[in-house]
């Protein structure tokens, strides 16, 4: 209730009284702001940042919280990374500073930029890892041989298969479908380095070794009235040990590589189709810049079966078929298109073995990486799957194919 009073002074008494309550009240604003500003930092370490985050209602309060918050997570005995802003130019202030968050490591344990994708070296190099400077470090998942998935069509389908051990034929015939479909899985990688060789620069040599495994299945897909089943699969890891080499041969070509390598090879099935062997090889391979993207290589591979008593040999006479050597050629004529041709050989006079030819080609979209590849193969000859490596095919395949991921 307001009282009415004939003191011509009491106006001014009045508003001095309402400034005066004004002040008060912004000092005291002033000084919980401060207060909560000094207390930010204490709640930021005990709380983290969702402490600061429930702050909103106080930005600078809020800002001061953060930036404790954010020099509590730094090393102790380290100083944050503040970059200044250089000084406004009209009104010559210096910016407020930007707190920097620690950089990524982007090195390997040894101090070498991590990657092996580097095109200055070649393509051996970089698939073998060869050299320092094209090296990915143990135990990264690579590819091996292409992962693919394909349309197969051939002269004829094993539908009794056999072999000479006791047990091992297969009594009554099935009734595959000579068209199917063919996938896939190959993959590696180097579980040690530099055992014998290694070196500091970039282009120094680096020994290593491999695990690797490849999966091939033949599936009858196109088989409704037999439920569509898996034909075959087969199973093959293998140890490999690399030495590299920098040797310069005649023509412009170079020996890059010997190998030593321990493999096995089955399909896992039961009696009358069980197939396995067991091989160690030597292998070498030599290259040729032929300048631009377009290179020439040739790996070639000799192996032993290892010995197994006649009661547990599933394919005897199994190297006079599949072979004992091998040579493989590649032309990468440019980043889209590459040739590929493998000849097997029994080394004996009947000459058995195989022939395989393969065209790929690049997606243009994606043609600096190449990994995706449309591919056409023709593989004629024996051992093209375990099951059949004593029945000799001729193989159409068409498909698409992923390689050197």
């Amino acid at each position: 209730m307001v009282t009415m009073t004939n003191d011509p002074l009491a106006p001014t008494r009045m508003a001095f009284g309402l400034l005066c309550l004004a002040a008060l009240a912004t000092s005291t604003a002033h000084a919980q702001s401060g207060n909560a500003a000094s207390a930010a930092p204490e709640r930021s370490h005990k709380l983290g940042w969702q402490a600061c985050h429930a702050m909103g209602n106080d930005p600078t309060a809020q800002l001061a919280c953060f930036k404790s918050w954010a020099a509590s997570q730094l090393p102790a005995g380290s100083e944050p990374n503040v970059a200044t802003a250089p000084a406004n130019a009209e009104t010559g202030q210096t910016s407020t500073g930007i707190l920097l968050l620690p950089t990524v490591n982007t090195e390997a344990p040894d101090g070498k930029k991590i990657g092996c994708r580097d095109q200055q070296y070649s393509a051996l190099s970089r698939f073998w890892e060869l050299q320092r400077g094209s090296d990915c470090d143990t135990f990264g998942l690579r590819s091996y041989r292409p992962t693919s998935v394909a349309w197969v069509g051939s002269d004829s389908v094993n539908n009794q298969p056999s072999s000479p051990s006791a047990g091992h034929t297969v009594t009554t015939p099935f009734n595959y479908k000579r068209a199917e479909t063919r996938l896939q899985l190959s993959v590696r990688t180097k579980v040690a380095k530099g055992l014998l060789t290694s070196g500091t620069s970039d282009d120094a040599n680096s020994d290593s070794v491999w695990i690797g495994y490849t999966q091939q299945s033949y599936w009858q897909l196109f088989n409704g009235a037999m439920s569509r089943p898996f034909r075959t699969t087969d199973h093959e890891p293998e140890v490999i040990y690399i030495y590299p080499h920098q040797i310069d041969l005649p023509g412009g070509w170079k020996y890059r590589l010997s190998g030593l390598g321990l493999n096995h090879q089955s399909n896992g099935q039961s009696l009358p189709l069980s197939r396995s062997w067991n091989r160690v090889y030597l292998m070498g391979a030599v290259e040729k810049d032929l300048g631009g993207d377009a290179s020439l290589s040739l790996q070639g591979r000799v192996w032993q079966r290892l010995r197994e008593s006649s009661g547990s040999d599933d394919n005897p006479g199994i190297s006079d078929f599949i072979g004992r050597a091998e040579v493989a050629g590649l032309w990468q004529l440019n980043k889209i298109h590459s040739l590929g041709l493998t000849v097997r050989h029994s080394l004996k006079s009947d000459a058995r073995g195989s022939v395989k030819l393969e065209w790929m080609k690049a997606s243009t979209a994606i043609a600096n990486s190449a990994s995706l590849r449309y591919h056409v193969q023709l593989f004629s000859g024996y051992g093209d799957s375990l099951v059949d490596y004593n029945r000799r095919r001729n193989v159409l395949s068409v498909g698409l194919s992923l390689v050197d991921w």
